[in-house]
């Protein structure tokens, strides 16, 4: 049977998330917006998040306002509120990023993600034991976990309606680390093949992906969720790759020996790509 998330208001009693939410020249696009996309048929809870929600935003920023709802949701509806813009379907963007809309309100850029919470269960449940799968999502070197929205509904704000309170499950966080660990073993072993043919370009793709690969894991050994790649390097205190990877000029053997000396990778027999 397939778990569902049991909904848990995510503010305390009498705050008023609305209330604090950063404005544009005096104008919030959040009160604009938010009200018409909590009344559409079918959704269940609206939330800020991006820079926006970590209060990390600089004033040309955009706002990522995620739109959960059950059942089926049809995105014509985004384009009946009147807004400019380009709307896609559920399924659009893929399983991840779904579908939505790019949008303009009050002359300020605002993307629509749409978040089917009964796809969300399913994950979740999948999480609590362990599994995920991998996407494929463009944009990004390593593609986007399936656990991805888990991560969104846990460090978004919820603008209006409710949304669970979901933590990092154990038995994703040793999961999770053993599975990319293995994966940037894995390209970081393409990428020392294509080093030894001097194909320049495939090797030092492979090594940012094999970069990208290895913070996944170190981010999910400590249990921090991942929304997306934007700072991740940094964040899992792999700085050093930049300069590794900045240096297109050096001897290419030796670039990725040193980066196999930074991610300290698994050997491809330790760990079982489908076990982990």
């Amino acid at each position: 049977m397939k778990a569902r998330l049991t909904c848990t208001v995510t503010r305390q009693p009498g705050e008023n998330v609305l209330d604090s939410r950063p404005k544009i020249g005096g104008v919030s696009v959040t009160d604009i917006l938010v009200p018409k996309l909590a009344d559409l048929p079918g959704v269940v809870a609206v939330s800020l998040g991006g820079s926006r929600a970590r209060g990390t935003h600089r004033p040309d920023s955009d706002w990522d306002i995620g739109v959960y709802y059950r059942g089926s949701f049809d995105a014509r509806l985004l384009s009946d509120l009147g807004f400019d813009g380009h709307v896609v379907q559920p399924g659009g963007w893929g399983r991840i990023i779904n579908g939505g809309a790019w949008i303009s309100v009050d002359e300020q850029p605002v993307d629509v993600l749409l978040r089917d919470l009964e796809v969300i269960d399913g994950w979740h449940a999948e999480a609590e034991q362990g599994r995920f799968e991998i996407d494929n999502v463009e944009g990004h070197l390593a593609g986007l976990p399936t656990y991805t929205p888990l991560g969104e509904i846990s460090v978004n704000r919820v603008l209006a309606g409710q949304l669970p309170e979901v933590d990092y499950p154990a038995a994703l966080r040793s999961a999770a680390e053993a599975r990319w660990r293995w994966n940037a073993a894995f390209s970081l072993l393409f990428a020392e093949q294509y080093a030894e043919r001097e194909d320049h370009v495939l090797a030092w793709g492979m090594m940012a992906r094999a970069t990208v690969q290895a913070a996944h894991a170190i981010k999910a050994g400590r249990g921090e969720w991942v929304l997306n790649e934007k700072r991740l390097v940094d964040g899992a205190g792999l700085d050093a790759a930049h300069e590794l990877l900045g240096a297109g000029t050096r001897d290419l053997p030796t670039a990725v020996k040193d980066l196999r000396t930074l991610l300290d990778p698994p050997r491809l027999d330790e760990l079982s790509a489908h076990d982990a």
